[in-house]
């Protein structure tokens, strides 16, 4: 489990934040988010009362009913009062207090509790029939649950879809639970902002109401990854500490603005003023791939968003990534993602 503090607003250093690369204009986390198609997002509140105890099974159980169309299922709450206890398998129960912002990227079942080690009020069989029938409208957006005793907890539960292949950095980079703490820094935070907004439209159904509430869901998750990437531990490694390193950072954006330049490690190392050598072992270091194994990667995930959502042809995504050849395009597709193209748009359209 990885706990985040808010960073220092005062005496920090430019080189400590997020690399936007200034000569390009290319902001690499927007462009990963974009990419990864993130879909789909539903949240309701939970008001518990002591005791208070809640299971919640792997995705594969319950996306089919609240997100069907996903290829995966991150899960966040948002913790407004009181506290509790947050656990996954072979991992050590984690306390959470109001201001904390519990994310589970990479679908591991967990549970809820007011006392780590009870039995939980709704077991993983609950939960499912709970889901069913939230997404039939049959439940208030407010759920009350528990024993009604004091020392309860209200948090936001949210589920957000995106895309896990056949390349997601950021989910890549998260730990199997991530603690975000808040600082108090009043109403005028982005972040309270965006939730405030959220419950306020939730608990006043209007027209459209719900498109806003998904576009609002989504937004505050892209929140909470910005929030993670500033508030990183410098010892830390991965995507975002990637992002946030000057050199690499740097590498990423270029990378990013021009997949389909025929690049080598020499002209890539020229361009962020390092050594060949140099910018080599940082980037593998901080992000787990070589630069050019990373723009591979990155090439396909473009490759397989553009096969989904559009109607170009094999050969033109071909070419919009960087290759002049069809069948070139389709080995290295098949080599990383496991199918040729045809196949992966397929698969696509049989999932809408």
């Amino acid at each position: 489990m990885m706990e985040l503090q808010d960073p220092p607003r005062d005496g920090g250093h430019a080189d400590d934040l997020p690399i936007l690369c200034q000569a390009c204009g290319t902001d690499p986390l927007s462009d990963v988010l974009r990419m990864v198609k993130l879909t789909g997002a539903v949240f309701h509140l939970v008001d518990a009362s002591f005791p208070w105890g809640v299971e919640v099974p792997a995705p594969s159980a319950y996306a089919p009913i609240i997100l069907p169309r996903a290829q995966h299922v991150i899960s966040y709450h948002i913790i407004l009062k009181g506290s509790g206890w947050a656990g996954i398998p072979d991992g050590a129960s984690t306390w959470f207090e109001a201001g904390d912002i519990l994310v589970l990227a990479h679908g591991d079942r967990y549970s809820l509790l007011s006392t780590p080690g009870q039995a939980p009020e709704y077991d993983a069989e609950a939960t499912i029939a709970f889901f069913r029938e939230w997404m039939a409208g049959k439940l208030p957006f407010v759920t009350r649950e528990g024993g009604g005793g004091p020392g309860g907890a209200e948090y936001v539960c949210g589920f957000l879809g995106c895309d896990m292949r056949p390349f997601n950095p950021v989910l890549s980079t998260l730990p199997r639970l991530l603690r975000v703490k808040r600082a108090q820094r009043g109403r005028d935070d982005l972040l309270n902002r965006l939730i405030d907004l959220a419950l306020a439209d939730a608990r006043l159904p209007r027209v459209g109401g719900e498109s806003i509430r998904l576009r609002l869901s989504e937004l505050i998750f892209v929140e909470v990854v910005r929030l993670c990437l500033e508030s990183l531990p410098a010892h830390e490694t991965g995507w975002l500490s990637g992002l946030r390193d000057p050199a690499v950072g740097k590498a990423l954006a270029i990378l990013h603005e021009r997949p389909a330049y025929p690049w080598t490690l020499n002209e890539l190392a020229r361009q962020t003023g390092m050594s060949r050598a140099a910018l080599a072992a940082r980037f593998t270091h901080l992000v787990g791939h070589a630069p050019m194994q990373y723009l591979a990667l990155w090439r396909m995930q473009i490759a397989a968003r553009l096969l989904a959502d559009s109607a170009m042809k094999v050969s033109a995504v071909g070419r919009e990534i960087g290759y002049d050849s069809e069948a070139a395009f389709s080995r290295a597709f098949k080599k990383i993602v496991g199918m040729s193209p045809a196949a992966w748009r397929g698969s696509a359209d049989s999932t809408r």
